[in-house]
């Protein structure tokens, strides 16, 4: 993948209810993109995104996967989370890198109650966010229900639908921008006039969306009162502001599996997600309170937001460089430990597949391997500059599970295994009750604990 700056990376966690289609719809948008020829699915256990062998077996997502999108001379980091409530964790490492999300909705469902928590947690983090409605080939979709639903649910939002769809379901063929009024026709989005039928449709949602654009910026405000007509620049600079304010959220809608609305999705990726450098993160400089906003040209200071312990590959800490630029071959310190340490691999992922090289500039994402003692919430930083990241805070488990081990030999294994799978996932615990002789796994639900269990035997061999 070429090299970008700063200002041309977008880091977007896609977000959404458990089945809504985020998993595939980073498949179809790396389809889109070229970024491989051939379209997975999540039933076949053939995605990009979902490699866990845990994954494949249940056919959804477990762990956050790093998707990048090359789009107009951008590079998008999608941020792909899991959707079921007990890989809780996994969306707040995502947001904790994210600049934006992109909340997906199912059209047939509406705003379910993974979509509700998914924008509960984005306003927590203060991020802007956009949503797609998905699914709008299948049998009962229903843009208009979906947009009505998420007006329900997410309380005190503004909506704004910035396209409309053309047909639903089997009749699904398109959808009309609200900005430009026109229509974009199939997966190559071929440029259309409005459907006579829905011109009074369109017109509506474009005054509606002309005056959210408006009333987000004081000039465009004055110039609306006037009666004077505002250009599409001008209706996209004050989405932007909206966007990037919190005062609205855009919708857009199309089909993953047939490939309608994408390209017209990541022109607004590109245009409405805030670049790195338009966000900042707190962080303590030798004990003072200070906010990082992702600088090439400062000192490096990069967060560690997951790590992944693989059996071949040995320890995986996914990094995010907030300020400078990482080198293959620098030295860089652990403010926790005092530890220095060679960058001797770094990669940048997609999916389970890492590619070596050379640098990763501020903003972007990376892989670095064979770190020992570096942990998920460890910043690593120049070392005469130790920056710290501040790391998110997790949620307490919910569930307890006694564990005992099958034999002797898995006895003697058993404790070094527990802590690596704490170690990868911050939402579970080890906890020794010593007048019992108990060792209690906690997580956050009972798939969470069946899974971590499950690794035990795959990865480390323990039963």
């Amino acid at each position: 993948m070429a090299k970008y700056r700063t200002e041309q990376i977008r880091n977007v966690a896609v977000m959404g209810h458990g089945g809504s289609g985020k998993t595939t719809l980073a498949e179809a948008l790396l389809f889109k993109t070229g970024a491989i020829t051939r379209l997975g699915r999540v039933e076949d256990g053939t995605t990009v995104s979902d490699w866990d062998p845990e994954e494949h077996r249940r056919s959804i997502s477990i762990n956050l996967a790093v998707i990048p999108i090359a789009f107009e001379n951008h590079k998008i980091n999608l941020i792909d989370t899991p959707g079921y409530l007990d890989f809780v964790g996994e969306v707040i490492s995502a947001l904790h890198v994210a600049e934006a999300g992109l909340l997906v909705v199912d059209a047939v469902a509406g705003a379910e109650v993974g979509a509700e928590l998914a924008w509960d947690y984005l306003n927590e983090k203060g991020l802007p966010r956009l949503i797609f409605v998905n699914k709008m080939d299948r049998e009962n979709a229903d843009f208009d229900a979906a947009v009505e639903s998420m007006r329900v649910a997410f309380v005190g939002a503004k909506v704004v639908p910035m396209q409309l769809p053309i047909g639903a379901a089997d009749k699904f063929e398109g959808v009309v921008s609200v900005v430009t009024q026109k229509a974009y026709l199939g997966p190559d989005g071929k440029e259309a006039p409005v459907p006579a039928h829905m011109a009074d449709a369109v017109e509506a949602a474009h005054q509606f969306l002309v005056e959210a654009a408006a009333e987000s910026d004081d000039e465009l405000i004055m110039k609306y009162l006037d009666g004077e007509e505002l250009t599409i620049e001008e209706v996209r600079h004050g989405m932007a502001q909206g966007i990037r304010n919190g005062t609205f959220a855009p919708v857009y809608c199309g089909s993953t599996v047939n490939g309608i609305g994408l390209t017209r999705l990541l022109e607004a990726l590109v245009r409405y997600a805030p670049a790195p450098n338009e966000h900042a993160v707190p962080a303590k400089d030798g004990g003072v309170d200070v906010e990082l906003r992702s600088d090439a040209t400062q000192p490096v200071a990069a967060t560690v937001f997951k790590t992944f312990i693989d059996r071949f590959v040995g320890r995986m800490n996914y990094v995010r460089v907030y300020a400078g630029t990482i080198q293959k071959d620098q030295q860089l310190a652990n403010p926790r430990t005092g530890k220095q340490y060679r960058i001797a691999n770094l990669t940048t992922p997609r999916g389970k597949e890492l590619s070596g090289v050379d640098e990763v500039v501020a903003g972007d994402i990376a892989v670095i391997t064979k770190l020992d003692d570096v942990l998920t919430g460890d910043s690593l930083t120049a070392p005469d500059h130790p920056v710290t990241v501040i790391p998110p805070s997790y949620p307490r488990p919910l569930y307890n599970v006694s564990v005992t081990p099958a034999t002797q030999a898995d006895s003697a294994k058993m404790g070094s295994s527990l802590n690596s799978l704490t170690e990868e996932d911050p939402t579970l615990r080890v906890q020794t009750i010593n007048a019992t002789k108990q060792t209690v796994l906690q997580g956050m639900g009972e798939a969470h604990i069946d899974v971590a269990v499950r690794r035990l035997e795959s990865k480390f061999g323990v039963k």
